[in-house]
């Protein structure tokens, strides 16, 4: 993997992560607050999801 393909793969994620917040805030902030109020098990599990889904997808695709 070369330089260009990680700032690529950099600037797609801020382009999603930015998305929701850009084109419905109101929505964005109120799952925001959703989420503030799961446990941490549950944060981590989440996050573990899709930690694990992330490199199935960089497996299958490489």
């Amino acid at each position: 993997m070369d330089s260009n393909t990680f700032w690529l793969a950099m600037g797609l994620v801020l382009v999603v992560e930015g998305f929701m917040p850009f084109v419905s805030p109101a929505t964005w902030r109120r799952t925001f607050m959703q989420i503030l109020q799961l446990h941490d098990g549950q944060l981590r599990f989440f996050g573990l999801c899709s930690v694990l889904i992330g490199l199935a997808m960089v497996w299958w695709l490489s």
